[in-house]
């Protein structure tokens, strides 16, 4: 069975509704380190943030020069050196987006390639542990700084490094016109993330951070960059660890000729369409109007990573299949009811709540020949409203199945731990209407639980529990490579969940998600 390809009216309505030691230069890395210390010298510069009771943090911090000009589409470029002080009180722009999610901000900014820094305020006897996040957003949304790092820094004594990173079709775009020397195209966000990855190497150890103990993690579009730079030879080294939370890299990305047929409706539809100056063209295009054009998920043009043969020379997918990835240890896992959200998205625009008929229309229309299957395995009670059950077949089919199938693949070559978050009254957004249903833990509901934001409804004294839970299971693997509990194994499917306060339940995952039904019909 292919991956389900939904009506463009269905995936647009629901998404936009939701929508080393270094320091050449200056003193010792650990002269930055005293307690309470604004002032931490960087190789490019120093900087000063803000210290709090409990945490350090540093923000807006340039890890490469500015994407403008003659830079846009281009690999990003090491960070020029300053003098004086730099503020890093406040984050920097947020990459070129639409608005998204809550957690989300509409920017129009080219000069975007910031990352934060989050410590404990304590003097680190030894060096931490560094955790690098790489947000979600479907390769069109989001910035570093929505994610405070100060639950992960102080409650698991480690430092967090939050990333900008182009997006959409600034950080996207694969045109043949904008291929690099090397006959690259496109990935110039994973591009990003690697030049941030360089900068933490270099500079970690300048916030008390050990530069050989670094974790790169990330959610949804996050998660799928991981994976991708799991198979791209130059992230090889730059980390340790992995953590993929929901999403994984058994779903494929886009194809070298898929992206550039993309690329070049982008194009036509910018208005560039002489192939003598269409480079040109594109570069002198205001990124307002490119940010627009690309649009939203099912409404716009596919973005998202290419198998470019130079940054990804392989598919992330194939690469698992093969065993041609950078052998670390890996968490990975996801959220029990991770499509409610879409099904939240496709209410608000007038979808839903839905009706019996209306869910056996939207199981036909996306899973066709296999639809009277689908109703089958998933009918509908009275027990439930149609949308939560919309929202198990989707969740099953669009998560579970690949996630699930991606852990097993990863437990035959290296340390792989899985988890699933199911707190059933986790925080919702407090902006927007409240959905008709109960969205349990929807996707992204697990990110309230590992950073301070301020997008969602506050956390329950139980809540603060299971967070607390979840943070020292982040941190103890991003320390140990162990999450403190046994390994997935295909002989030994051990899956923990995160729950009711704490993280000691387990649970038959493939059973609760109906995995062999779903594997039968791909197969």
């Amino acid at each position: 069975m292919t991956n389900v390809r939904y009506p463009r009216w269905v995936v647009a309505a629901g998404v936009t509704a939701l929508l080393a030691p270094v320091l050449a230069i200056g003193p010792a890395a650990g002269a930055s380190d005293r307690p309470g210390a604004a002032v931490v010298r960087t190789e490019q510069g120093a900087v000063r943030g803000t210290v709090a009771a409990d945490h350090r943090s540093f923000q807006g911090i340039p890890y490469a020069t500015p994407p403008v000009g003659a830079q846009r589409w281009a690999p990003p470029q090491p960070g020029r050196p300053w003098t004086g002080v730099r503020d890093a009180t406040r984050p920097g722009a947020a990459c070129a987006q639409l608005q998204g999610l809550p957690m989300d901000r509409p920017s129009e900014s080219e000069d975007c390639l910031y990352l934060n820094v989050t410590t404990p305020r304590s003097v680190a006897r030894t060096p931490r542990p560094v955790l690098v996040w790489l947000h979600g957003g479907d390769f069109r949304f989001g910035s570093g700084d929505a994610y405070g790092g100060q639950r992960l820094a102080a409650g698991g004594d480690v430092v967090v490094v939050t990333v900008n990173y182009r997006l959409g079709a600034l950080g996207f775009l694969a045109h043949p016109a904008l291929a690099g020397r090397d006959g690259g195209i496109g990935n110039f966000g994973l591009q990003d993330q690697q030049a941030a990855l360089r900068w933490v190497r270099r500079n970690a150890a300048a916030f008390g951070g050990d530069p050989g103990n670094v974790t790169l993690f990330g959610q949804s579009a996050g998660a799928t960059s991981v994976c991708a730079q799991l198979a791209a030879p130059g992230s090889a080294g730059l980390f340790h660890r992995a953590i993929m939370q929901s999403n994984s890299c058994a779903n494929p990305v886009q194809t070298r000729a898929a992206a550039v047929e993309a690329a070049q409706e982008f194009a036509r539809r910018i208005g560039c369409t002489d192939t003598a100056v269409v480079a040109a063209c594109l570069r002198a295009s205001d990124p307002a109007r490119l940010v627009e054009t690309a649009g939203y998920p099912g409404a716009g043009v596919d973005l998202g990573p290419v198998v470019d043969g130079h940054t990804l020379p392989v598919d992330p997918a194939e690469a698992l299949a093969t065993g041609r990835l950078h052998r670390v240890p890996v968490l990975t896992g996801m959220n029990r009811d991770e499509s409610r959200l879409l099904v939240w998205g496709m209410e608000r625009v007038g979808v839903g709540p839905l009706t019996d008929d209306q869910y056996r229309d939207q199981v036909q229309a996306m899973f066709g020949d296999h639809a009277e299957k689908v109703l089958a395995r998933y009918p509908r009670d009275t027990a439930h409203p149609a949308s939560v059950t919309l929202g198990a077949v989707l969740t099953d089919h669009d998560y579970a199945e690949p996630i699930y199938s991606a852990a097993l693949a990863f437990a035959r070559r290296v340390p792989t731990f899985a988890y699933e978050f199911a707190d059933e009254d986790a925080p919702f957004f407090t902006a927007g209407p409240e959905p008709t249903f109960t969205p349990g833990a929807y996707h992204s509901a697990e990110l309230p639980y590992l950073f301070a934001v301020d997008y969602a409804e506050a956390l329950t004294p139980n809540q603060r529990r299971l967070s607390d839970a979840m943070v020292q299971t982040w941190t103890d693997f991003a320390r140990t490579g162990r999450a403190g509990w046994p390994r997935l194994r295909p002989d030994a499917p051990y899956v923990r969940v995160f729950a009711d306060g704490g993280g000691s339940g387990t649970t038959d995952f493939a059973a609760d998600h109906s995995y062999d039904f779903w594997r039968s019909l791909r197969h």
